[in-house]
């Protein structure tokens, strides 16, 4: 009798409040990173093959509705609604710089070159941060239409997209100019927004539709309904043959790119799913949900008589011998909390 495939997550616990943002740093020296943000106001720090915990950032006193990290895993940003965006030592957990602003914070990325911080939120001003200038006035775009959702970086940090709270579309701007030059337009507001690690595609979420741009001439490549409203949406990065979603049904649902048909689905989740995102290989991805746990999901199922489901953070046996190296090393310096 053939066995029967199914997804057996690691779930990762530790958030006492519900996880709203993913986030994954590129392929490292020393592996590649998971950080994740919660309405608990402590970005969590893990291995992102593993999903193993290695430490919190404290010092927010508000949620933290965005977390990333930089290009080479080695600082950390968070967004939060005490009015401040945060800047971190990814190894020893320090706070290096607090960047007051006047309202909720929602989104926070680092530019590719790592040099700057773009950041947005209630007060509708994105702001452009130079982190090697951490005391200088940051440069302020405040053309936005509505409250800001999401930020991301593009062009080789030449354009900055965004989308709102309360307003349909994606917006994209010149940064030299400081003016929008296009705006990628949906039903409904974007709730998510991501740009492929080839730079190809802008991936978006917006009520119950997932849509495909063209990142370099802004036109729509594909567009699928979804069976419910999605909140969050991830194209696989190696090969760009699938994509994830994940809303209010609790699901991870798993999507063919080029037809749009659906591949699997994951249960598990015990509330909404605020965020999905894939691995940098693309051999997995994360979802984090309203019942404060991430889960990470193989791209491959793996059948259940092979493989037991890795409860919270334990070991897996396949991870390179390198990544729990390198985790055992950062543990040992890193200032943490109790998960």
């Amino acid at each position: 009798m053939e066995k029967k495939k199914v997804a057996l997550p690691l779930v990762c616990h530790g958030h006492s409040r519900p996880v709203v943002d993913l986030f994954y740093s590129p392929i490292t020296p020393d592996g590649y990173f998971l950080i994740s943000a919660s309405k608990d106001s402590t970005p969590m720090l893990r291995n992102g093959e593993t999903g193993d915990w290695i430490g919190t950032f404290e010092g927010h006193k508000g949620a933290v509705w965005s977390s990333c990290l930089d290009t080479n895993a080695l600082r950390a940003a968070s967004a939060s609604a005490d009015f401040s965006a945060k800047l971190w030592d990814a190894l020893t957990g320090d706070e290096l710089h607090s960047f007051e602003h006047k309202h909720i914070v929602r989104a926070c990325a680092f530019s590719e070159d790592t040099h700057h911080l773009l950041t947005g939120g209630v007060e509708k001003i994105l702001r452009i941060i130079d982190l090697n200038r951490l005391d200088a006035a940051p440069r302020e775009v405040d053309n936005s239409p509505g409250s800001v959702r999401t930020v991301a970086w593009l062009h080789s940090d030449q354009t900055i997209l965004s989308s709102c709270s309360d307003t349909s579309g994606v917006r994209l701007w010149d940064l030299r100019s400081g003016k929008i030059v296009q705006t990628l337009e949906t039903k409904s507001p974007v709730t998510s927004a991501e740009v492929s690690q080839d730079g190809r595609y802008i991936t978006t979420a917006d009520g119950s539709t997932v849509k495909f741009w063209d990142s370099n001439h802004f036109e729509l490549v594909k567009s699928y309904d979804m069976p419910c409203n999605v909140e969050s949406a991830s194209l696989e990065p190696k090969h760009g043959n699938k994509f994830i979603a994940g809303g209010e049904d609790m699901w991870v649902h798993v999507f063919d790119f080029h037809t749009g048909k659906e591949l699997g689905c994951n249960k598990g989740h015990h509330g909404p799913i605020h965020c999905v995102r894939f691995a940098p290989g693309g051999e997995s991805y994360a979802s984090g949900s309203e019942d404060g746990t991430i889960r990470i999901w193989l791209t491959s199922p793996v059948s259940r008589e092979e493989s037991d489901a890795v409860p919270g953070n334990a070991p897996n046996p396949k991870v390179k011998a390198v990544a729990d190296e390198v985790t055992r090393k950062i543990k040992s310096s890193l200032h943490i909390g109790t998960a």
